[in-house]
């Protein structure tokens, strides 16, 4: 592989989907279809895995001062590692470093069901209107989770209670007494 190769983007969820959709017509057919499926099935895994390879020899040589925090926080790389369990951070840290790589939207975690993967999140007021923007940030999770922490499957949002409301009080105008 090229070093071009190596800094070239692939999307892991991308991915995932890819090799779901050639396995459904693999499933679905019972005819030489089913040859042409496998080899793409065959060809989508291995440009995974080489970009994977591929990145994880760039990021090594690339940084010298801590290969390994960069190599975890590398979205293709750690979702490799995940699907291998190789990935040395336990769940709760893969979802915690999910969830700082979108802390824009303010999110933490409120619990996590692991009978359905369903993870809640409360959105943390960011100090704005207090309109929130669950499905931006619903989205959000969804995509970072899907690399660092496949076991979530699904992900719920919550917004967090509006404070109580801040009353001004002031002197009564003069004369008003």
């Amino acid at each position: 592989m090229s070093a071009a190769t190596a800094t070239t983007p692939v999307n892991a969820e991308q991915t995932g989907r890819r090799v779901e959709e050639v396995l459904e017509r693999l499933t679905a057919s019972g005819d030489p279809a089913a040859a042409a499926a496998a080899e793409e099935l065959v060809r989508s895994l291995m440009d995974f895995y080489g970009a994977g390879l591929a990145r994880i020899l760039h990021l090594l040589t690339a940084a010298p001062d801590g290969p390994a925090a960069r190599l975890l926080g590398d979205e293709l790389v750690a979702s490799l590692l995940v699907l291998h369990d190789l990935h040395p951070e336990d769940r709760d840290a893969r979802i915690a470093r999910a969830l700082d790589s979108v802390r824009e939207h303010a999110l933490e975690v409120v619990d996590f069901d692991e009978s359905s993967g369903t993870l809640s999140l409360r959105a943390r007021e960011a100090g704005g209107c207090g309109c929130g923007s669950g499905g931006d940030a619903r989205q959000a999770a969804e995509a970072a989770l899907a690399c660092f922490a496949p076991e979530v499957r699904a992900v719920d949002v919550q917004t967090a209670p509006a404070g109580p409301t801040l009353l001004q009080i002031g002197t009564a105008p003069t004369g008003a007494r």
